[in-house]
């Protein structure tokens, strides 16, 4: 991977994973925001196939990134 990838599997789960980090604090503070909320379902789901993909795939790599950012499977 380079400085400019950003369509690898594993860069795809960081930047969903940052995304759903942001939007979790923002819900915190705003607990009625119902279409932020939609949105970072829509965006749990994509991590979740992304991660599916690459545990089929590469599990080495698999397992680097879910250590890397401190997810549970």
């Amino acid at each position: 991977m380079h400085d400019t990838d950003t369509g690898s599997a594993e860069v795809q789960i960081a930047l969903a994973s940052h995304q759903i980090d942001e939007l979790a604090s923002h819900l915190k503070k705003h607990p009625k925001d119902k279409h932020s909320r939609r949105g970072l379902l829509g965006m749990v789901n994509k991590r979740r196939k992304l991660l599916h993909y690459l545990s089929e795939e590469a599990p080495t790599s698999y397992k680097k990134v879910l250590k890397k950012l401190g997810l549970k499977r």
